[in-house]
Formats: C-alpha cells, structure tokens, sequence
C-alpha cells in the first residue's frame, strides 16, 4: 500500500512539472492523423498478458495503420508503472485495471478511459482468473480460504476485492484471509513450493499451475460479476484535450480489434506468442477473457463499491461516468 501511495504522489508531481513546462507531446512523433493522411506513431504501454492481445491482432489486420496510426507497444509490470508513464507523456495510451484507474482518479491523477480492455468470460471454475490450491490441499471451497495466505500480483487491488468478495458470497470471513503480493510468472512455483497455500492468477501462470496439479476453488471476477470489465485503455486529459481526433481515431481502431479478437478467438491465441513467452502447447490450452466492445457500467459500479468497503479511495468516491463514459 506504502509503494501505491508513494507512487501516486510521483505522478501528481510529475502532472504538475508537465503542466508547468507545458511541453509535453500529445504524439510521438508529433504529428497529427488528421493531417493530410500523415502517419502517427503512438505509444502504448501495456502488460504482455492475455487481455492485450486484441490490441497486437487489431494492428497485424491493419485497423490502426488505415486511420493513420503506428503503434508502438512498450512493456510495463502492471499499471502502477503504466499510468504515470502515461500522464507524463511517455505513453499516449496505456491497459490498467479498472480498479488502479479508480484509484489514481480518487488521487486526483488526470486520466480518461477511451476503449475497453478485457472482461471476465463469466464461468465459474473457468473464467481467465481463478483462486487455485495445490491438489491435495485442504481448501475445497472460496469459503476455507478464510484463515489461510492468499497470492495476488497487487496488494489492495482488484485481485484481493474481488477474492474477498468470492469468499463473502460463500459464506466465509473475508477479514481473515491474509494477502501476500507475488509477480503472477511467479506464482505458480510459490504454490507448488508451499509459500502460499492459494494463488489468484492470471493466465499463462493458471495453464502452468493446473499443469502441475493445482485446481481452482474460486472465480473471483465471474462471482463478483459475470459481465466484470476488468480493464480499458485510458489516455491523459492533456492528450485527451490537445489531440481528441487522435483518441476518437484510436478509441475505433481498438473496438474493431475487440471485435475482431471476438471473432476470431484462434488468431488472438496465436497472436500471443509475438509478444509473450507463452508456449504453443500452454497457448492451446489456457483460458481467454471476453473482449466486448463497451465497458459495463453496472459492473464497475459494483466494484467500486467493493473498493470502498475495502478501503481503497479514502474519503472520496470514484466518479465512474467521468471516468469511463
């Protein structure tokens, strides 16, 4: 919680030095696609994960370059870099959860979502997240998780809302689960190993922990809410207001690619291995999430009341039609 805070306030910092220069970029190239057919390079920074993959799919067909767009994805380990990497200019775009947007909003950090990112899939015991135990582990149900350690990739997050929220729903105290904080590529050795007698994972790191025998008690996402948008891709309120036909341009060209994903889930999957090290054998079988092409407002103002039950915002609320509409 200390290293969210602390990183908050270096983007709020860092919003005020742009602010103040008032040299900022609102492309990279500096160029814009409204003009006479020009070409714009635009940075985005992403986590190399599952959810993204519409976005690589939708430039290999081509949507973004036949609005005059290049994209330029840049890694990150999770939002906590990419949003500041955003406000500051380093990124004209950026993928973050939900709830990491709520939070840097509450914080007064000026971002903007501009398309959605990825959904629950809505199956229990089969969506693109899950709690997993080793086999022989003792925990059958979201409810035993009570008492027992719990690995998220994030403290105070949508991981450890969500899971709570699983283990409310079934019938157990979700005070008395305690959350440790474990990169996801990690966490399939640390439940393997013992470290942690539950993990929240993403995919590829589910795929390899069933591979090595662990099952799924819990689907945090679908349990929250079948139609869960998970994450979007947001922009700055300075790129937002200095180049709206660039956002309006992009905000198209990733709904297409949504669609597309949608359509054609086989490309998305072998999309993957260009930006991941995922096998083609784990490729094959690991679980994709939902690419809609809007955000769902009820499911969001769902989780934003959970974050507040968790403490997340402080005294103020997210304004989620600010935010996400």
């Amino acid at each position: 919680m200390q290293r969210r805070i602390l990183g908050l306030a270096a983007v709020l910092i860092t919003t005020a030095g742009a602010a103040g220069c008032g040299s900022s970029d609102s492309g990279s190239s500096g160029s814009s696609t409204s003009g006479g057919g020009k070409t714009v390079t635009v940075k985005v920074g992403v986590i190399p994960i599952v959810d993204v993959a519409p976005l690589y799919l939708g430039q290999k067909k081509g949507f973004f370059g036949s609005r005059g767009i290049k994209l330029e994805m840049v890694g990150a380990q999770g939002g906590a870099a990419i949003i500041p990497g955003v406000v500051s200019g380093q990124f004209q775009f950026g993928f973050s959860n939900t709830t990491s947007l709520m939070i840097a909003q509450v914080k007064g950090v000026p971002v903007k979502s501009v398309a959605n990112g990825a959904a629950s899939n809505g199956k229990v015991g089969a969506d693109v997240t899950g709690v997993a135990v080793k086999k022989d582990s003792s925990i059958k149900s979201a409810k035993d998780l009570a008492g027992h350690t719990v690995a998220v990739n994030t403290l105070q997050n949508i991981g450890d809302t969500t899971v709570r929220e699983s283990v409310r729903q079934a019938g157990g105290d979700p005070s008395k689960v305690k959350f440790v904080e474990i990169p996801f590529d990690q966490m399939p050795a640390a439940l393997d190993g013992g470290r942690v007698d539950a993990a929240w994972m993403g995919e590829p790191a589910m795929t390899i922990a069933k591979g090595q025998g662990a099952r799924v008690v819990a689907s945090p996402f679908a349990e929250t809410d079948p139609k869960l948008t998970v994450a979007t891709y947001f922009t700055s309120a300075q790129v937002e207001k200095q180049n709206p036909d660039l956002v309006k341009k992009f905000a198209e060209a990733m709904t297409e690619s949504l669609q597309y994903a949608s359509d054609h889930p086989d490309e998305a999957r072998a999309i993957l291995a260009t930006y991941t090290k995922i096998s083609g054998d784990v490729g094959k079988k690991l679980t994709l999430p939902n690419w809609p092409a809007d955000v769902d407002m009820a499911s969001l103002e769902k989780l934003a009341s959970l974050g507040e039950k968790d403490g997340l915002f402080g005294d103020k609320k997210p304004d989620l039609d600010a935010l996400f509409s």
